[in-house]
């Protein structure tokens, strides 16, 4: 059955409390690593540990294409600009410098290998506005590459853990690393260092993962032993934070919704949750039905996410819901 997930609208409490499962894929050898949506189409793209990539039609809820990459691995995945392009981080044979592979999904082609990482890559994303991308590797270092080049751009030495996040505009990053230090760079000159630092007061976990709003307002940020923060984009002032339960083993996934307004998570005891930013309250707590949720991520444009462990489920809204929560409301009962 069609999965036809809804066009955004605004978003509110009750939308995101009657989120239900529209489609589960269940056909994955291994747990999903790493997901992204292309930023314009209605693609998402997963790489999983059965070394498949595989790209999904969201707006039908199908599975487009499957490619297996026995020999590298499939671990960080993301889309390139062009909707049947992404790069891939390996998860074998990291010692033939072959970490990251730019990959077409139309004809299972490598276009080109980027050389220069020692280790694994746990964080990789694409500039939104032109063909660089970075990635921060447990080599301790930050690499800023071209499409269009094999040669790495720039690089970042650091100590601990990178992570790395564009903001929406692709004129600032983020580089996360040891000590909860959040490093702000202008991405025409980050040569000259750092422009602004933020601390995450009294945490030193490390972040395993950063995103920015859409609107450039916010950040982000997940770490290591459960603990997710919002924070000013600006001036790194915590607007909210939220502890999860631990998930020994599994790295937990936190995401924004399109408007800013909400964060969604998962957790280590299996439950999904949603708050508002604004009013700092939890709006909704879910059963994942799939276990601990590795992956997690709210689709650009849709009414939708989407959350995976070794099983893929895609949410929506469940309109009937909605229509039985407000069918019970009794006139004026409202003012």
């Amino acid at each position: 059955m069609p999965l036809m997930a809804a066009s955004l609208t605004e978003l509110d409490d009750e939308t995101v409390f009657s989120m239900s499962v529209g489609a589960v894929f269940s056909d994955f050898a291994g747990k999903i690593n790493s997901m992204d949506f292309h930023r314009t189409e209605d693609l998402l793209v997963t790489a999983s540990d059965d070394d498949s990539v595989r790209i999904y039609d969201i707006a039908n809820g199908s599975l487009l294409k499957t490619t297996f990459h026995k020999k590298h691995g499939a671990d960080r995945i993301c889309f390139t600009h062009h909707p049947s392009s992404v790069i891939c981080s390996s998860r074998y044979n990291l010692d033939s410098n072959e970490s990251l592979r730019y990959l077409s999904m139309y004809d299972n082609r490598c276009l080109r290998y980027f050389k220069g990482h020692k280790d694994r890559v746990v964080s990789l994303c694409m500039s939104p506005i032109n063909d660089s991308f970075m990635s921060g590797s447990l080599d301790h270092s930050v690499r800023i590459w071209d499409l269009r080049v094999n040669a790495c751009q720039g690089i970042l030495r650091l100590r601990g853990r990178p992570a790395v996040a564009y903001d929406q505009q692709g004129l600032v990053f983020a580089v996360a690393m040891e000590g909860g230090a959040i490093k702000l760079f202008d991405s025409r000159s980050y040569d000259k260092g750092p422009f602004d630092t933020f601390f995450v007061g009294g945490d030193t976990a490390e972040v395993s993962d950063i995103k920015f709003s859409n609107d450039g307002k916010s950040m982000l940020l997940t770490t290591t032993n459960n603990n997710i923060y919002v924070l000013d984009a600006y001036g790194g002032e915590k607007r909210c934070g939220f502890s999860l339960e631990p998930s020994p083993n599994v790295t937990i996934e936190a995401t924004f919704t399109p408007d800013g307004q909400y964060v969604v998570s998962g957790s280590g005891d299996g439950t999904l949750h949603a708050w508002s930013i604004s009013m700092r309250n939890e709006v909704a707590c879910w059963t994942s039905h799939i276990g601990v949720t590795s992956c997690l991520k709210w689709a650009p444009r849709r009414a939708m996410f989407v959350a995976a462990s070794t099983v893929l489920t895609f949410w929506i809204p469940d309109f009937s819901k909605l229509n039985s929560q407000q069918s019970t409301a009794e006139p004026g009962d409202g003012v």
